[in-house]
């Protein structure tokens, strides 16, 4: 496999974006994890920013992200199964900080399932750490309450957070 293009999202990409986070989504379910229906299109809709990882011309993974508490905060990391694996998740998280750093940010953060080998796990070995609650800003507050109430919760979260 080539290396990923990492690029931003362009318009005509919603359709190959919304089948790779819904591909991503079957991780969860062969885990036994029962999730809420999900529609990546709403997501889409109220994120700030997206990058695409391209492969041979086709979209396999997306990094959506938000400004929280003056942080760049990963809203979704999503890359297709078919292309796990193979340095595309590690390549859009990389750029996500590589930016935040230009945007004047100066750390990354993220919630995610404290012990799914491709979550917390994954984020810890690229130099996330668990961000204690009192450390946290109202913005990511309110997330968590979001998430909450959207019932995501369903095995322990942890919110992250990493210097850039």
């Amino acid at each position: 496999m080539r290396e990923p293009v990492i690029r931003e999202m362009r318009r005509h990409d919603t359709d190959a974006v919304v089948a790779a986070s819904l591909a991503a989504d079957t991780l969860f379910e062969r885990a036994g994890l029962e999730l809420p229906p999900d529609d990546p299109r709403e997501m889409l809709d109220h994120v700030e920013h997206v990058l695409v990882a391209e492969v041979d011309g086709s979209v396999v993974g997306l990094a959506a992200t938000i400004v929280l508490d003056g942080a760049t905060h990963v809203e979704q990391l999503a890359v297709d199964p078919a292309h796990g694996r193979r340095g595309v998740g590690g390549a859009l998280l990389e750029r996500v900080c590589a930016e935040a750093a230009v945007r004047g940010h100066d750390r990354v953060t993220l919630t995610t399932f404290r012990d799914l080998p491709w979550n917390g796990p994954w984020y810890e070995r690229r130099g996330f750490v668990a961000l204690p609650r009192e450390a946290w800003g109202p913005g990511l507050v309110r997330q968590w309450e979001t998430e909450e109430e959207a019932g995501i919760m369903v095995r322990p979260r942890v919110a992250m957070s990493r210097g850039v």
